[in-house]
């Protein structure tokens, strides 16, 4: 995925999480392990969110493999200790498609 079609389903997401209650904290992550696309709060949890997109929604979510969540882990560490944080959180992905926007609470393998 090209990286302005990878903004333009962040941003679809973004979107999603603020019409639900979610307020973003902040986007594109990084650190030496990965990127968290999105790091939204929602009552009282931290959520670290990756964002997948494709035409078809079982394509999106196997893009979700067993090394990116290692990544998103490992990122989610880092983002933690360097800001402190000791709050819940969890992993969840959003998957954009032509048709529709659908959250995946606590994803995990």
């Amino acid at each position: 995925m090209s990286r302005a079609k990878g903004d333009i389903a962040e941003s679809k997401a973004c979107e999603y999480l603020l019409e639900n209650g979610y307020q973003v904290i902040e986007r594109n992550f990084y650190s030496r392990f990965g990127e968290i696309d999105i790091i939204a709060f929602k009552e009282d949890v931290l959520h670290f969110v990756e964002v997948k997109s494709a035409l078809e929604y079982e394509l999106a979510v196997q893009n979700i493999t067993p090394s990116k969540m290692g990544k998103l882990l490992k990122t989610g560490d880092v983002y933690l200790k360097k800001n402190g944080v000791k709050l819940p959180y969890m992993y969840d992905a959003i998957i954009v498609t032509p048709e529709s926007i659908e959250m995946i609470e606590n994803i995990t393998f």
